[in-house]
């Protein structure tokens, strides 16, 4: 057990616990298993364990083709699933555009007051007017009667068939950068020219999350996958690292939204 936690963060214990349950459950079950929906740090985690273990594969869904929350299909090897098999059904929100605006925070901020747990939510997108999410289909009808406001804004959910998903408007740009750490404060300051004491600023004030959490340490070690937000600025996402410099600096290939283009 020790030998698989060293290779990720001390506060992925948890998380890699279950993952063992859930790939404990189709091996001696010989039946498939649906996780939740997983940020893409999680999904890394799951998808590295699972290569351990020959006689079990996994499928990825997460609603629409550039999801970033996905659900992943445990199975036996000889399984193959359906795209119905993930159980996600994609809802669109109707309300006045004219008079009233929505977020991304003031969504997800109702879904969760509304007793729902972030796991069961995929993505939150939209095209700059309208906006849709993704959801478990097994609380469905539960929202429908539940989520009637917002906010202060009046809405009704409407489920909506595959074909009419929305084109988001956030692109990622790739982008390769060579840094001398992946410590959380040093990828910050490299990926928006800004000074590392701006950088520990930032964390220490609580405008920054990884993988969705706030952090507060600006001397957490970043990992392949990791999503980092920081209010105002944008987000991060460590694609992959290529490896060194000659100066032993480190290669990270990073898609990147800058909220101020």
């Amino acid at each position: 057990m020790e030998e698989i936690y060293q290779h990720f963060r001390e506060e992925e214990k948890v998380f890699i616990d279950k993952v063992i349950d859930w790939i404990h459950k189709v091996e001696f079950q010989y039946s498939p298993y649906l996780t939740p929906f997983l940020n893409p740090r999680e999904q890394y985690i799951v998808e590295s364990m699972i290569g351990r273990h020959n006689d079990i594969k996994w499928e990825s869904f997460g609603g629409y083709e550039a999801a970033e929350r996905k659900r992943l299909f445990l199975s036996p090897s000889y399984f193959e699933p359906a795209q119905d098999d993930f159980e996600i059904k994609t809802a669109e929100i109707r309300y006045p555009k004219k008079f009233a605006e929505l977020s991304h925070g003031k969504i997800l901020g109702s879904l969760l007051g509304s007793g729902l747990k972030r796991e069961m939510i995929g993505d939150i997108i939209t095209d700059g007017e309208d906006w849709q999410f993704f959801i478990d289909q097994t609380i469905m009808e539960y929202l429908y009667s539940s989520l009637s406001k917002i906010g202060n804004i009046t809405v009704k959910l409407e489920e909506i068939p595959y074909t009419d998903i929305l084109l988001p408007k956030d692109t990622w740009d790739e982008q390769t950068l060579i840094v001398s750490s992946l410590r959380l404060d040093v990828v910050l300051a490299s990926v928006f020219n800004f000074s590392r004491q701006k950088s520990k600023e930032l964390i220490s004030s609580n405008n920054v999350k990884i993988n969705w959490v706030d952090v507060m340490r600006p001397d957490i070690v970043l990992g392949i996958h990791d999503i980092v937000s920081i209010r105002k600025y944008g987000r991060i996402r460590i694609n992959a690292m290529e490896g060194k410099t000659k100066k032993e600096k480190i290669r990270l290939k990073l898609g990147i939204l800058d909220r101020n283009r």
